[in-house]
């Protein structure tokens, strides 16, 4: 069914759509697009909720330091990998980013959550406006000092209370500036944080380590979503391995149709019935994906097409041209890092969030690096010598800002567009434009993706999801 996604059913074709989507969830009686058909999802019950907890917090890093401070989120015990990140604003886009899936998130600027938590409002092309995902994605938070009155015209709710709502446990009153210090001479470190109790040595080996799963897995949709685009006829098909609002907002703006499938479908096989293919941010060691790496690989093997990827996505790429990726001691996560570009000289203000780089001596010879941090020198960018297809490990699209990267996308969309003209004069009958029908099928939002609680539930909370996936594509 879903090769037909652009060209309309074949007659006689029995379309069946099988569980964790169904036909009776998405069905109405005409199909019809006019401009872009609303997606407002049915919001799931909140099961993960607890009151806000003022009790006493241990936030523990394994074989390091304890820090005692006040709890400010929800009353729950949580591990994940700790990661710090410097950036002064954005905080529900950081803190929704599905790049931040099982780690703890520390904070260096001083007071945060003095502009509050904004409502889950949607755009005119039913994105959320003020997050880049339904659900807060961090495991848990950790900062000095919370502000717990805030005042800003779009705040709706408190950092704490939001935090409380959707599960995740936080930590204010402690000393980050000691924190960040530990993990940068240290490295990115287990920690965990415990509410309401004392710091039990014994408990050290209850640490789950993040690295030894495929958060990918968990932030994925499980079955494919349509975002149309009511100002231009591009269609862009995404590999979803965790992509925010904002970059599917760039794409749909700029006019490109969205379809977005998950992380390990085989995109190489329906890539015909696109113009563009995207390939999205996501969390994790990124040789986790090695489905996807594969799928690239005979993408890239048996098609000219464009081919963008951010952040994990550029990392994928990177991985099936044939390079290695390396862990970094304590990554990028920060909205003022300088990228230059090597192909102009000019240096870019960048946001980043990333544990993972690609390690540029392994690049082969058809491939050159395209940015590198001016910071640590690390790789920021990689580009094919003579295709249309290229990646960045920063955020052109960053919520919150800086926005000097954007034109990335209009680059992106210019080859496309190119692309789809060479197309038409070789298969003057070619037409990617979404089928009406197929698109009013399709969710509008993504499929059968579980919140966080924390990482020692994570692997039991996609068991789920996971199979569901496995039964849809086997259908």
């Amino acid at each position: 069914m879903l090769s037909r996604i652009v060209g309309g059913v074949r007659p006689g074709l029995a379309l069946t759509i099988k569980s964790p989507w169904t036909l009776a969830n998405y069905t109405r009686p005409f199909a019809t697009v006019g401009g872009n058909t609303s997606r407002v999802p049915p919001t799931p019950p909140r099961t993960r909720a607890t009151a806000i907890s003022h009790d006493r917090a241990t936030f523990t890093i394994r074989d390091g330091p304890v820090f005692s401070g006040k709890s400010f989120g929800a009353a729950a015990n949580i591990s994940g990998e700790a990661v710090f990140t410097t950036s002064l604003v954005g905080y529900p886009e950081s803190l929704t980013d599905p790049s931040y899936r099982g780690q703890i998130l520390v904070f260096t600027q001083p007071l945060i959550g003095n502009y509050g938590i904004p409502s889950a409002a949607r755009d005119e092309n039913g994105l959320l406006r003020h997050f880049e995902s339904p659900n807060l994605q961090a495991a848990g938070v950790v900062v000095a000092d919370v502000a717990e009155q805030y005042s800003h015209w779009t705040a709706v709710k408190s950092l704490g209370d939001w935090c409380a709502e959707e599960g995740v446990p936080a930590v204010s009153g402690v000393d980050t500036r000691a924190i960040v210090t530990y993990l940068r001479e240290q490295g990115s470190s287990l920690a965990r944080i415990t509410i309401g109790e004392e710091y039990d040595a014994d408990q050290d080996e209850a640490f789950v380590d993040p690295e030894q799963i495929n958060l990918v897995r968990k932030v994925s949709t499980k079955a494919p979503f349509h975002v149309s685009s009511g100002t231009g006829d591009f269609h862009v098909a995404v590999v979803d391995c965790g992509v925010k609002e904002n970059i599917l907002r760039s794409l749909v703006s700029r006019g490109a149709s969205v379809t977005a499938f998950p992380y390990d479908y085989p995109i190489h096989k329906v890539a015909h019935h696109f113009d563009g293919v995207f390939i999205s941010n996501g969390p994790g060691d990124p040789t986790h994906c090695q489905d996807t790496v594969y799928h690239l690989r005979r993408l890239m093997e048996s098609s000219q097409i464009p081919i963008m990827g951010i952040c994990l996505g550029h990392q994928l790429l990177a991985l099936a041209a044939g390079a290695r990726t390396i862990k970094l001691k304590y990554g990028n996560r920060a909205h003022n890092i300088p990228a230059l570009d090597l192909t102009t000289g000019r240096c870019h203000i960048t946001s980043q969030n990333h544990g993972y780089a690609v390690e540029t001596s392994s690049l082969p010879s058809d491939w050159k690096e395209y940015f590198i941090n001016l910071n640590d020198s690390s790789n920021e960018g990689i580009v094919h010598t003579s295709r249309p297809i290229f990646g960045t490990q920063f955020h052109p699209e960053a919520r919150g800002g800086p926005l000097d990267s954007s034109y990335l996308f209009d680059t992106y969309l210019e080859s496309v567009s190119r692309y789809k003209k060479s197309q038409a004069i070789f298969q003057p009958e070619r037409e990617n434009r979404p089928s009406p029908l197929l698109v009013d099928l399709l969710a509008k939002e993504r499929v059968g993706v579980v919140p966080t609680t924390g990482m020692e539930n994570l692997m039991r909370m996609g068991e789920a999801g996971e199979e569901a996936a496995r039964a849809a594509r086997a259908a």
